[in-house]
């Protein structure tokens, strides 16, 4: 047995930096060969990636609301209240634990699920947005309001295919103000540099929030120029349309390509999105920087987490909804003080593991609301494993489960009855659907054994969206 480096961080401060739409596999110093992240590669460079961190779906088409109520509670995806729209006084917020533990909370940047909750996690914040999505060169935000009184609303982003409407989600767009990763990152540095130091020596903890590369994907030119979509290669699993409807094929995510996907449209998209990532680095870069500039950086833990993937052209699939690896793993860094350096883990892990691994981490108890599991044993012995198995779902038409090698999906809709068998291992971009083939039949009982566990034990079944599923699985 190795012996433990486990740290323990009690009263640092943390800066956690949480973007959208990021998928898992877009750093490249984990191993991406053509997306320019340095930022993010000085990040896994100095701590330790959790290879496999996932979300476990959603409920709603708007997977990253669920998702970020799930960060914030430490809560399991059935377990929300209003899919994550609002979050109870009875699920203590990580803000709010950390509130209570004397650290100043700042908030910056996108906040999903509603302004109570948000004025309930941190005691002071510039630049806040309220909602999915945004122009990101005409974001709405607002100034902190200790009384919980904001005025600005979601703009509505139209569907580029409709008619009389224009394409915000093309590159070639017209910078009317000042793009949402700058006008978080510049806040955040302000404030890294002017007040992360207290008087008294308390600790901070600040959330910054992105926008990106969440579309509209528009960001500066000179981003778009470093990737050239005809140079760009395509994963193994793009395709022009998903094999069958399984009731996301008309939904605002499908939509930003038109049918079937052709793989110049699909290399433009890629472009921007990669555009959009080395974009978001180089602000992350600038906080980064800041933090340095005004001496913290030695007793801070940075935390660098997506809240769900994207597809961007594989399954013939453009958006999140989904239970595919592209859609539902995301980035996961941890460094800082006492956290190995250069390091990868690989156990199966959610975000909403993130709660009680801090609470491990800065010493503090973790709140009994909460249902996550600590990855801070994983930071001190490489082979822990926080869980065999993991659960996935969305909506009302998808349900999954994987173990260490075998992912089943299965689809239930009105018009549909369908089940999928992928080999991780032999075919990690589930390329080949193994289902009826000669030899799984045993993998297949034994997974479909730990789908019907997983529904007990995450109350899927009381959730309006797991009892439709569940009444058209029997």
């Amino acid at each position: 047995m190795q012996e433990s480096r486990r740290p323990f961080l009690t009263k640092q401060n943390v800066l956690f930096f949480f973007t959208d739409d990021q998928r898992f596999d877009t750093i490249a110093a984990l191993g991406h060969p053509e997306i320019q992240t340095p930022n993010m590669d000085k990040l896994a460079r100095r701590g330790t990636s959790f290879t496999q961190a996932h979300i476990p779906g959603g409920t709603v088409g708007a997977v990253c609301m669920p998702s970020r109520a799930m960060l914030h509670t430490g809560r399991s995806l059935f377990r929300l209240e209003a899919d994550g729209a609002s979050i109870p006084d009875h699920h203590t917020l990580l803000g709010e634990l950390l509130q209570q533990a004397g650290y100043r909370t700042f908030g910056i940047g996108k906040w999903h699920n509603g302004p109570a909750s948000y004025n309930r996690s941190f005691s002071d914040g510039d630049e806040i947005f309220f909602g999915g999505m945004s122009d990101h060169w005409n974001v709405p935000a607002c100034r902190y309001d200790p009384g919980g009184a904001y005025a600005q609303v979601n703009r509505r982003i139209d569907n580029p295919f409709h008619q009389n409407t224009i394409s915000l989600q093309r590159a070639d767009h017209v910078q009317l103000g000042k793009h949402s990763s700058e006008l978080f990152s510049e806040r955040a540095a302000r404030w890294l540099e002017e007040e992360a130091a207290a008087a008294d020596g308390s600790p901070f903890f600040m959330y910054i929030s992105y926008l990106a590369p969440h579309d509209p994907r528009s960001m500066p030119e000179e981003y778009l120029q470093m990737y050239d979509p005809a140079k760009l290669s395509l994963p193994d699993n793009c395709c022009a349309e998903h094999p069958f409807d399984y009731g996301v094929r008309d939904i605002r995510d499908e939509t930003l390509a038109p049918y079937p996907r052709s793989e110049q449209e699909i290399r433009r998209h890629l472009a921007e999105y990669y555009a959009m990532i080395t974009h978001l680095d180089h602000e992350l870069g600038n906080v980064l920087d800041a933090l340095e500039r005004s001496g913290q950086a030695d007793q801070t833990l940075i935390v660098l987490a997506g809240d769900n993937g994207l597809a961007v052209g594989q399954h013939g699939l453009m958006g999140k909804q989904s239970a595919y690896e592209h859609s539902v793993r995301v980035p996961l860094i941890l460094a800082g003080p006492g956290i190995p350096a250069g390091e990868t883990r690989d156990t199966y892990a959610y975000l909403y593991d993130i709660y009680p691994t801090l609470c491990e981490l800065l010493g503090l108890q973790t709140p009994d609301s909460v249902e996550g599991t600590s990855l801070a044993p994983a930071l001190g012995d490489p082979a822990w494993r926080a869980r065999e198995h993991l659960y996935f779902a969305y909506a009302d038409c998808v349900r999954a489960v994987k173990d260490k090698r075998y992912k089943l999906i299965e689809y239930r809709t009105d018009e549909l009855r369908r089940t999928q068998l992928f080999d991780l291992i032999a075919d990690s971009a589930e390329c080949h659907d193994l289902y009826g083939t000669a030899g799984t039949e045993e993998v297949v009982k034994a997974l479909s054994r730990h789908l019907l566990a997983c529904k007990e034990a995450w109350d899927d079944e009381a959730h309006p969206a797991g009892g439709r599923f569940w009444r058209l699985y029997a």
